[in-house]
């Protein structure tokens, strides 16, 4: 129920820019590259709107979410990924300060902000994360239509045999990202973020 459904990209309409959230990936120092983690799915999508014609930019937002340097430069090393794998440089827009939802959507403003050609946005990220995600953009005046990934739920369950009888520990992984966005969503409503 908290989910925000997601949308087949056939039935997406053409937009300028698609804003993805960072929170996608961990930064291995002993081999300097990005290790990528269930939340990169909002980059494989992206990249798919993009190819499929979509999108005609992204806007990768977001440093890092850790408080001291692990490494971590998101939005800068995901541009240098894409464009190795032949996305043109001047299609990937990037904020690189932010450290938390509020701050992405506040200083993507002031990315988008520079280019007041680009009118249309498609904000891509989680299922779980795009209610207080687009809470965040729309209160910076940033509308913008969701495009969720990474979804955990869908219209029709398909459920095994087997999923009856075997325990899965992850669903306590799972409860614990919920429980993270409740939390996130109260307290930024609390403060004016949202």
């Amino acid at each position: 129920m908290w989910e925000v459904p997601g949308t087949p990209i056939e039935k997406v309409k053409k937009h300028d820019v698609g804003i993805v959230l960072s929170g996608m990936a961990e930064y291995d120092n002993s081999m300097q590259r990005l290790s990528i983690r269930r939340n990169a799915d909002r980059l494989w999508q992206a990249i798919t709107l993009y190819k499929t014609g979509k999108i005609n930019k992204m806007l990768i937002t977001g440093e890092s979410g850790y408080i001291s340097d692990r490494g971590l430069k998101e939005a800068q090393q995901f541009k240098e990924l894409l464009v190795i794998w032949g996305i043109p440089e001047s299609d990937i827009l990037t904020e690189e300060v932010s450290k938390n939802t509020h701050e992405n959507a506040a200083e993507s403003k002031k990315v988008l902000n520079e280019s007041p050609e680009l009118k249309s946005f498609l904000l891509i990220t989680s299922g779980t994360h795009m209610r207080r995600s687009l809470a965040c953009f729309e209160h910076e005046g940033l509308k913008s239509t969701p495009f969720s990934t990474d979804l955990y739920t869908s219209e029709n369950q398909h459920y095994f045999w087997d999923q009856y009888l075997i325990p899965d520990v992850s669903n306590f992984d799972s409860w614990n990202k919920l429980i993270k966005e409740w939390v996130g969503y109260l307290s930024y409503w609390m403060v004016g973020y949202i």
